[in-house]
């Protein structure tokens, strides 16, 4: 059988480029090299680039997202999407790419880019019926004062940029004197802030994709932030500032209520490839509620959805491969 020939795309134009590249080398070390000749191109702020084996970077082309290597044209299958932030996780590359006509490893246009906003994403979950937070959206075009935000949430809450991940720009608020500086600091990673109310509970996150037409739910993660954490911020999830149990060690009626909230969410969205989902369980309710969905989870040795996979008993390389072949064939 003939190899694909595969894209991985990497970098961005934010700061969750550095995840990316961790992301990638991951991607690349398992992606099954005897099904598939992967090309890894690096698009940041200076250009598209391949990097050849000799240590040449070659342009990508963009009319038709291809590279010359050694005097011949290569064009791609698919592209297999391991970028985090703008534009690989915010539905730019995925219009692109939609424009070209190359399938790709991610959910499609609409999905990441209402996803990457997390006030949105938040509002089609409630319209679908699915626990989330009470929230408030604000604009630095028409800021509103802190002690009005105050007024309308109970505290304490999560100031977020209200695109992007990683948790980067985020405070937790637990008195209204700090408001202001948390919504000033999230201004500064973003034009749109949320401002969430804190759930009480266990916080987990689990990963779902979909292969063949099944929804698959991966084994559930708890996760703890360390007793120095407020949260689970970037230090936390990236730097080892926090506890992850995977498998979750949780009653199999609360794992059911998660599992069941994941794949209406995953179908809501209209989710493709893999995404992460995150939830805070409830025990006076007894109810998860949703946090974000992250539609280019990390892949990072120290990633969650990695993790999983493995507890679910696949190699990493079982796991792409399967995500490759479902954009492949849709």
């Amino acid at each position: 059988m003939k190899k694909k020939k595969i894209a991985l795309v990497t970098g961005g134009y934010s700061g969750e480029a550095v995840i990316s590249y961790k992301s990638a080398v991951t991607i690349n070390n398992h992606l099954d090299r005897q099904l598939f000749d992967v090309y890894q191109i690096d698009i940041n702020p200076e250009g598209w680039f391949y990097e050849a084996a000799d240590g040449q970077k070659i342009v990508v082309d963009k009319n038709d997202f291809s590279l010359q290597v050694n005097g011949q044209k290569i064009t791609f299958d698919a592209v297999f999407i391991g970028m985090h932030g703008t534009p690989g996780e915010d539905g730019k590359l995925q219009g692109y790419f939609d424009v070209l006509n190359i399938p790709y490893t991610s959910c499609d246009a609409a999905t990441s880019a209402i996803t990457f906003n997390k006030r949105y994403t938040v509002a089609v979950a409630r319209m679908a019926g699915i626990a989330v937070a009470n929230s408030i959206h604000l604009f630095k075009h028409s800021p509103l004062p802190a002690s009005e935000v105050a007024d309308k949430l109970k505290l304490p809450v999560f100031v977020k940029p209200n695109n992007g991940g990683s948790s980067i720009g985020m405070s937790r608020v637990d008195k209204a004197e700090h408001l202001a500086v948390a919504i000033e600091k999230a201004f500064k990673e973003d034009n749109q802030v949320l401002v969430e109310e804190m759930i009480q509970g266990r916080e987990f996150t689990v990963g779902v994709f979909k292969t063949k037409g099944n929804i698959i739910v991966l084994p559930i993660t708890e996760v703890k932030a360390h007793d120095s954490k407020e949260f689970f911020d970037f230090e936390a999830k990236y730097q080892g500032k926090s506890t992850e149990t995977t498998p979750a060690v949780v009653d199999e009626a609360i794992a059911d209520k998660i599992r069941e909230a994941a794949r209406k969410i995953y179908t809501v969205f209209n989710c493709k490839s893999v995404v992460r989902i995150d939830f805070i369980y409830n025990e006076e309710s007894q109810r998860p509620f949703m946090l974000e969905i992250n539609t280019i989870p990390g892949q990072s040795e120290a990633s969650i959805v990695p993790q999983q996979v493995k507890a679910m008993g696949w190699s990493l390389t079982e796991f792409y491969t399967k995500l490759t072949e479902e954009a492949l064939i849709n």
